[in-house]
């Protein structure tokens, strides 16, 4: 594993570090590490009580039945399942000093717990549950842009840093840490659509560093790999939402959508020349969502995502539940 800094991100739902067993390698992708699909979603421009110290604590349960190819198709395994629970705790401060364009400086950290169930994939190894990697990130925050009847609209840039901390094993398939750094930074903000009515979206990029030790499925023919790296990808989460009961009840639609922009590198060299096929995941998530607002310091998110459009990864059904507080 490669000495490198620490950085901030949403590495979250850990079901993108799946890398499959070579039996088939030029129909498997599940490369990239694990990023925030779907933990974030309604007001995310912003902080709810302004500057403090935030502590936040998410539940992430992901199940699946398909395992898909590059071209979308399912993979004829034997009977496949995979369940995913993952805890993270969260710990933001955000401070009430300008020093950036206006920005407020602030920090995260996010510390993730995973378990999960694998059978029938095709022989396809978990290492047993524990620490996930630990993200970093330095941010800014802008005060929200105010009208006559409250905000309009705020925002915040992140540079999110992944160090990988976590549990990792090049003889499993699935680990609970990525074995690699990643830089994932993001910008996310809310507009206030009207007196009832918000829509958030946060944009991330992703670029991944090499792993020195990679997973067996590149160890053998044709690879005899001594190094990969997944490729970069972008990703979105998005959400709308309506207030039914003043400062008490949000209820909304929320997605995410992930796409890998360049092939995952063996030795140097794309998968694709390797193989004839790529291995860039895609992958769209849509449900509903709600938000309660217990008071102004203590809130309580519920998020439910069904998967669809899916390329080299798994589909399947996430739901999110994630509880903040302000200190």
């Amino acid at each position: 594993m490669h000495k490198r800094c620490l950085f901030f991100a949403a590495r979250l739902g850990l079901l993108a570090a799946l890398l499959l067993p070579a039996a088939a390698p030029s129909s498997r992708g599940y490369d990239l590490p694990t990023v925030n699909l779907g933990f974030t979603s309604f007001l995310d421009g912003g902080p709810p009580a302004g500057p403090g110290l935030y502590f936040a604590q998410y539940f992430q349960f992901y199940t699946s039945d398909s395992f898909r190819d590059h071209r979308g198709d399912e993979m004829p395994l034997p009977d496949p399942r995979l369940n995913l629970l993952a805890s993270l705790s969260q710990f933001i401060y955000q401070s009430d000093q300008k020093v950036l364009f206006g920005g407020k400086w602030g920090l995260n950290v996010m510390v993730p717990v995973v378990g999960f169930d694998l059978t029938g994939a095709g022989g396809m190894a978990e290492k047993p549950s524990g620490l996930g990697d630990i993200w970093i990130g330095p941010y800014l925050q802008w005060d929200p842009i105010m009208g006559e009847k409250g905000p309009i609209f705020m925002h915040r840039i992140e540079f999110t840093c992944v160090a990988p901390l976590g549990q990792y094993s090049s003889n499993y398939e699935l680990n609970p840490g990525s074995g690699f750094f990643s830089f994932n930074p993001y910008w996310s903000g809310t507009w206030f659509i009207a007196p009832r009515w918000t829509t958030s979206v946060r944009a991330h990029y992703l670029w991944n560093d090499s792993n020195d030790e990679p997973n067996r499925d590149f160890i053998g023919a044709p690879f005899f790999a001594t190094e990969t790296q997944a490729g970069q990808a972008i990703h979105l989460n998005f959400a709308l939402d309506y207030e039914l009961i003043p400062k008490r009840l949000r209820l909304g639609f929320n997605g995410y959508y992930l796409k890998q922009i360049t092939d995952t590198e063996v030795n140097g060299k794309d998968f694709k020349d390797w193989t004839g096929t790529d291995r860039q995941e895609e992958v769209l998530g849509l449900g509903p969502g709600a938000v309660l607002h217990f008071n102004q310091n203590n809130h309580l998110f519920f998020n439910a995502y069904f998967e669809t459009a899916v390329e080299n990864r798994t589909q399947g059904q996430r739901f999110n539940l994630r509880f903040v507080h302000h200190f």
